[in-house]
């Protein structure tokens, strides 16, 4: 692939990078910015016509990413956030759930999935990778080598299978 085709390029590899970021500042705001800011170096290195100097894209996404990880703990070393004052704290409102609504999420979550496990495998298996794991319809279906339009209709009759339960569940 190369460096000048930053759609795919992006496609292809903002999710990992994303999550490289994430699990290396332990912070996904951050991340997501530095997930962007990688893919605008990018583009940048691609305008000033050295995208023929990369030979592994990849590669170089990873090195890319890391250098702006690395320059934000730096940053953030010499710049350090002021702390508060943090005495009024606990006056300030939390929107924790309640152990009720806890409960009832829980019970929500369990049937669902008690729904979805109704299901064929392979709708099962549609949904969870679009719905649960975040892929878009065109990457699930290019994952499983069937249409897009494929994808939508296992997720439509997903969808539709759990409501169709939901209400013989009487909610």
């Amino acid at each position: 692939m190369a460096i000048t085709d930053i759609k795919t390029l992006f496609l292809s590899h903002q999710r990992e990078l994303q999550i490289y970021l994430t699990r290396l500042l332990r912070d996904a705001d951050i991340a997501v910015d530095l997930t962007q800011e990688t893919f605008l170096r990018v583009t940048e290195h691609a305008r000033q016509n050295k995208s023929n100097d990369v030979t592994h894209v990849r590669s170089y996404l990873y090195r890319v990413a890391h250098n702006l990880a690395v320059d934000h703990v730096r940053a953030q070393k010499r710049n350090p956030v002021n702390r508060a004052d943090d005495s009024n704290l606990g006056t300030i409102p939390h929107n924790a759930p309640s152990p009720e609504q806890i409960v009832g999420d829980q019970s929500e979550l369990d049937f669902v999935r008690r729904a979805l496990d109704e299901l064929p495998e392979r709708t099962r298996n549609i949904f969870v990778l679009v719905r649960v794991d975040g892929l878009t319809y065109h990457q699930a279906a290019e994952r499983l080598g069937i249409s897009d339009s494929s994808v939508q209709k296992h997720i439509a009759r997903a969808i539709a299978h759990v409501m169709a339960r939901r209400g013989k569940k009487g909610v």
